[in-house]
């Protein structure tokens, strides 16, 4: 299991409109390649001018193939496209993640 996790940072006061572009062009086309994020959310303390979602994967394989297909769909595309323009986002930081052998998902106790 692999665990993409994301943090991408906003100009301040752009946020919202940067998850608002997302949700309207951005999210579906992503889900199709990518299935369900495991989170996606808003920073609430620090910088609170970022947002972060975490992608799971069986390994870098999937990964580098889902990510691919992703960046041959037009609607994708066109959210980046459409994003790069506005310029709301400057800044992105991806780590790779791998789980601790105890660790299990979705166990909380």
């Amino acid at each position: 299991m692999l665990f993409d996790l994301r943090t991408y940072r906003t100009r301040p006061g752009t946020l919202p409109k940067q998850l608002a572009l997302y949700e309207e062009l951005g999210f579906e086309a992503q889900k199709r390649h990518l299935g369900n994020p495991a989170f996606y959310g808003v920073v609430e303390s620090g910088d609170v001018n970022a947002y972060i979602h975490l992608w799971q994967y069986e390994n870098a394989a999937d990964r580098e193939t889902r990510r691919k297909a992703l960046y041959d769909d037009a609607d994708w595309l066109a959210y980046r496209q459409a994003g790069a323009e506005l310029g709301y986002q400057t800044e992105q930081h991806n780590t790779l993640l791998k789980p601790a052998k105890f660790w299990l998902p979705g166990t909380r106790k």
